[in-house]
């Protein structure tokens, strides 16, 4: 006896790791994942802007049942106005964008960043004892990392329903064309009632992809963004994904920020320890964006190196400088890239006192000065934040070696 009745579908967006940006590259194998998982951290002074140290995260794979658990989790915190950050690999398309839809009902502002938990001590973040935790519906202690952080597939749609949107130029958010999974259920109540022909499965999946489109399509323009996005999408198959660009997710509405900076944030690999910021700026033209990171280092707790990198500016710098309060900037020297296509590495050596009086400043003044054609140099000038420095270097103080410990190893040799 023939299938009577079918019932479509599960809109999966669903898509692995990325490190990447600019690129559309095949999928990585799809992994178990846990369940997304909404939680309240509470980090360091200013952890989350300034005056912010307080957040909602949101995190793991969109599930049939997120929608209903997010409505819940919300309405007790709606009066508390905190921003919202995801880390999610994707999933259900319909709970992203129900998900979405409920961020619209008040300005909410969104980002994307990885919520480490130091309440799991030594457990790894998607562990039982950590997933514990944060299911468990106090606010836990964590930091905030933007570095590789990915918002990917169904997860940039849920992202749109927020009022503000901010993606760290260090983000990934990651898009392509959604795939039906569809079900099918008979309407007679018989054993055995048939096994759905190739036909009918193809034709139930292109009901979904309609479905989808015209979903989509409605709540992208609701949202106030280009529906440029959604065509771009549908032309990654899904077993691709396609990195959003700094150009497409200013072009598309999704922020619109013409420069966009990371906090200071203290890092330590194991080998090497530093205090990193990266930016990405519009150019000139209007058209293209450049990406630069100052990273700095501590020899002893008394002298440190500031670096500058930049793509290569084939000459056109001919001076780098960072000014705060004090009357004289303070002048980078250039190091000649190890290969012709390398970035430029500009470095500056600073005494501590030197790099307190930047920190005092809510803005540094960066300077880059090209050579005009009456020999004059034009300057560029770049307001930066000096948001999350003083932590960052009061961190990084607690791995750097004394001034005597580094004199008895140069009186040793």
């Amino acid at each position: 006896m023939a299938l009577r009745v079918l019932l479509v579908a599960l809109l999966v967006l669903f898509v692995g790791p990325a490190v990447a940006a600019n690129t559309v590259r095949p999928r990585a194998p799809i992994t178990a994942s846990p369940p997304v998982v909404f939680y309240v951290a509470k980090g360091a002074p200013d952890a989350c802007g300034h005056g912010c140290d307080t957040w909602i995260a949101v995190e793991g794979q969109i599930d049939g049942g997120a929608a209903a658990r997010f409505k819940k989790f919300l309405a007790p915190l709606r009066a508390r106005n905190l921003p919202i950050y995801f880390s999610s690999p994707g999933g259900n398309l319909d709970q992203a964008v129900a998900m979405g839809a409920m961020l619209r009902e008040k300005p909410t502002v969104a980002r994307v960043a990885r919520t480490v938990v130091r309440d799991c001590g030594f457990e790894a973040q998607d562990s039982e004892v950590c997933l514990k935790l944060k299911r468990s519906g106090r606010e836990v202690h964590a930091d905030l990392w933007t570095r590789y952080a990915m918002c990917n597939s169904a997860c940039p749609y849920l992202m749109l329903g927020a009022t503000t949107r901010e993606i760290a130029p260090d983000a990934v958010l990651g898009v392509h064309s959604p795939k039906v999974i569809p079900h099918f259920r008979c309407n007679l109540p018989v054993p055995n009632c048939g096994t759905p022909s190739q036909e009918m499965r193809s034709a139930a999946t292109q009901r979904g992809l309609a479905r989808a489109d015209t979903m989509l399509t409605a709540y992208i323009k609701r949202m106030g963004v280009d529906i440029g996005l959604l065509h771009l999408a549908n032309t990654v198959p899904y077993e691709n994904m396609h990195v959003l660009t700094r150009d497409e997710i200013t072009r598309f509405g999704i922020d619109t920020r013409e420069q966009v900076e990371t906090p200071w944030q203290f890092e330590n690999s194991g080998r090497s320890s530093m205090v990193r910021k990266i930016a990405v700026q519009k150019g000139d033209d209007g058209k293209t964006y450049r990406m630069s990171q100052w990273r700095l280092f501590c020899f002893t707790t008394e002298q440190f190196e500031l670096d500058f990198q930049r793509p290569a500016a084939n000459g056109a710098f001919a001076t780098v400088a960072i000014a705060g309060k004090g009357p004289v900037p303070l002048h980078f020297t250039a190091s000649r890239p190890t290969k012709p296509a390398a970035d430029e590495v500009w470095g500056l050596r600073l005494s501590r006192d030197t790099l307190r009086s930047l920190i005092d400043q809510p803005q540094l003044d960066f300077t880059e000065a090209t050579g005009g054609a009456d020999g004059r140099q034009v300057p560029h000038t770049t307001k930066l934040s000096s948001e999350g420095l003083s932590g960052a270097l009061d961190a990084l103080l607690r791995t750097c070696p004394p001034p005597k410990a580094i004199a008895r190893e140069a009186a040793a040799k």
